[in-house]
């Protein structure tokens, strides 16, 4: 027993090691990306993220220590070589252990970089991404070189940390004349060192029910959404995604499921659970607002965030050419304006089927190669007698947005890596957006016959590699009126640099097509918003980012016949309210169609909701976290996120996402509609 004595303390000396590497990631963590110019005034805040970070990091650390006892103390009261190459194990076995540490923390360092936050569901549409695109952002945009590089000089200071630890004393195994008390105190030991490791584990306590959890976070911690999220460890943050699917509402039964659904259907709906509940939807155009235009275009620009529209950006001269257009006459603008997803696929898919992908990737499931749903946007366009036409600014067979947009009602797909030549230059994701555009303009000019176009731009995309010969601008003159944290960084200057050739490609190319068609209408969105550049704790952002910022993206409306008063007293807007906006604008009366939400041009709901935020005219939530604050925007000050008074959006959102996965479950009787 002595020896199983002395080798308990060995593993507790191992183990007391990672809790203060991980606060030291932590502080790396804060340091590297703390949203404020200093932490005076979150100091009780931030004890109180060390502290609870410290306990809730135990859900994994004090595996170490059982770990270490079970494979290295217990063999050693049997065999000669644990206890001859004990310490030797044990710094092995925390090197691993370490290395698994650093990897979690370098991951969640680029992870945050792109979307300012931990670990979260966005991790599994990595399966599907572009691997070349991953691994170029990576080496070129993350520094990746450097990571591995990081390795070595890692390992070494884990394992002379190991070591040293060690070395720590220990106290001697106290010997008893009496047998039974010596029997008793090994036999409390033993126990004790199994309770300990669940007292350590659970944080402090053995209810598991007390366990440190997301709901439980000091208040303090909770209201700083940054601090909040620098206090989950990064092995916790990971075992979330892992045990969280991509939609929760998947794992629910059909009963559970028509019971979502039946809170978000139209008023005096009745479904039974059987068919298609999208045929519900069905709407009723009042009218034409303008005269039926030859041609429509619907650009979605890549990362168009509308953060860079707000008055406190304007010196970032980033949307220029975007905020000209904006102010002619006959153009509306919605500044509240939520897309259908945070990163692009979701918000293509969306825009396309009607329906929010909600991250299960429809685009992937060949059942969406085969049927259509009955909300599809091209689908319904053709039945006005437009010709319909997916224009990609990369491959479209990346995703299979071949096969999944002509079956979504796309007569083509064209894909810039097809038409615009081998020779014609590119990044991983796509042609530079001024070549796919004048030759996707090109063809274009030539078309006769009434058309509906989907326009999808690529170059606004990370890393930003694209030559500033190319890029056409002068960062020093761009940003002359910022601070030198900003102007004199290079990674912001080519990312806004290359914001600002994209809005100017995409702008040339309206110019060229009012000219061609002036009776064309047309609206430009964002697929999602994108924080490039990152302004947080910066002389221009002072503060954490808004909602407003990290999500909203715009919707412009322009047309010869209309005003800017085109929405009337809407506020506020989704992705799905593009295609409901656009069949009212245009359709005779009369004709049906199907659309989750109505048109901007009719009165909206009390509020709207998307897989992963809602908005009314007052609040912007977020879905994960169920906070919200309030709908302005954005300045110095920023906004205080709170816990609403009305929680049914969170709600209705995840209903939402409850009614995709229902057609998801149930094609067959719910993609049967215009079959090619």
């Amino acid at each position: 027993m002595d020896i199983f004595f002395q080798g308990i303390q060995q593993d507790f000396k191992l183990f007391i090691l990672f809790p203060i590497l991980s606060a030291i990631f932590r502080f790396i963590f804060i340091k590297v990306y703390q949203p404020y110019p200093s932490l005076t005034g979150h100091r009780k805040a931030l004890c109180e993220c060390f502290r609870f970070g410290f306990w809730w990091g135990m859900d994994f650390n004090a595996y170490l220590f059982l770990i270490s006892m079970v494979l290295i103390s217990i063999p050693s009261i049997f065999f000669g070589f644990f206890r001859e190459y004990g310490l030797e194990l044990r710094i092995f076995l925390g090197c691993l252990y370490g290395l698994i540490l650093y990897t979690a923390f370098a991951g969640k360092m680029i992870f945050y970089h792109h979307f300012h936050d931990t670990f979260n569901y966005l991790v599994h549409m990595g399966r599907k991404a572009e691997k070349h695109n991953l691994v170029d952002v990576f080496f070129h945009q993350d520094h990746g070189g450097w990571i591995l590089l990081g390795y070595l000089p890692y390992v070494l200071f884990v394992s002379a940390a190991c070591f040293y630890f060690q070395q720590l004393p220990s106290i001697p195994y106290p010997q008893f004349s009496e047998p039974m008390v010596q029997y008793a105190f090994n036999t409390a030991v033993f126990l004790l060192s199994i309770l300990g490791f669940y007292w350590v584990r659970y944080g402090g306590t053995l209810n598991h029910r007390n366990k440190p959890e997301w709901d439980t976070i000091p208040s303090i911690v909770k209201e700083d959404a940054f601090l909040a999220r620098a206090c989950v460890d990064d092995l916790v943050a990971l075992k979330w995604v892992r045990r969280k699917p991509l939609a929760e509402e998947m794992q629910h039964s059909d009963a559970e499921l028509e019971q979502s659904i039946q809170r978000i259907l139209p008023g005096g709906s009745n479904w039974q659970g059987e068919g298609d509940p999208l045929l519900l939807f069905k709407r009723t155009a009042e009218g034409p607002i303008i005269q039926k235009p030859s041609q429509v275009f619907v650009i979605v620009g890549e990362s168009v965030p509308q953060w860079t529209l707000d008055p406190l950006y304007a010196d970032l001269h980033i949307l220029d050419a975007t905020k000209s257009w904006i102010q002619d006459e006959h153009t509306a603008y919605m500044k509240n304006f939520l897309p259908a997803g945070n990163i692009s696929r979701p918000s293509i898919v969306s825009l396309m089927s009607g329906i929010y992908d909600a991250q299960l990737e429809l685009n992937e499931m060949e059942s969406f190669w085969q049927g259509q749903t009955v909300t599809s946007f091209a689908g319904q366009m053709k039945k006005l007698g437009y010709r319909t036409i997916y224009w990609y600014g990369g491959n479209a067979s990346n995703g299979n947005f071949n096969h999944f947009g002509r079956a979504q009602g796309f007569d083509e797909v064209r894909s810039a890596t097809d038409f615009c030549g081998e020779d014609a230059p590119r990044t991983w994701v796509g042609i530079y957006d001024h070549v796919f555009l004048r030759e996707a303009a090109k063809q274009m000019k030539v078309i006769e016959q009434p058309t509906f176009h989907f326009v999808y731009t690529t170059s606004n995309h990370g890393p930003y590699k694209i030559p500033m010969d190319v890029l056409g601008a002068d960062p020093d003159e761009m940003l002359k009126d910022v601070g030198d944290d900003i102007r004199k960084d290079d990674e912001r200057r080519k990312a806004f640099s290359t914001a600002r050739y994209a809005d100017r490609a995409v702008q040339k190319f309206i110019a060229e097509i009012q000219e061609r068609f002036p009776d064309a209408l047309i609206l430009y969105t964002g697929d999602h918003s994108n924080l490039y550049g990152g302004l947080s704790n910066s002389s221009l952002v002072p503060r954490d980012f808004m909602y407003r910022e990290l999500y909203c993206t715009p919707l412009i409306v322009h047309h010869r016949d209309i005003q800017k008063n085109l929405f009337g007293d809407n506020t506020i807007g989704t992705h799905l309210n593009i295609m409901p906006t656009v069949l009212e604008m245009i359709a005779p009366k009369g004709f049906s169609y199907y659309s989750l939400y109505p048109s901007l041009t009719q009165p909206q709901p009390d509020g709207l909701v998307t897989p992963k935020q809602w908005i009314t005219p007052t609040e912007l939530g977020e879905t994960a976290s169920g906070l919200v604050e309030p709908v302005k925007e954005a300045d110095r000050e920023g906004t205080k996120k709170y816990e609403p008074e009305d929680t049914h959006w969170r709600q209705a959102s995840s209903d939402m996402t409850s009614l995709t996965a229902w057609i998801v479950r149930h094609a067959d009787q719910c993609l049967n509609h215009y079959v090619r």
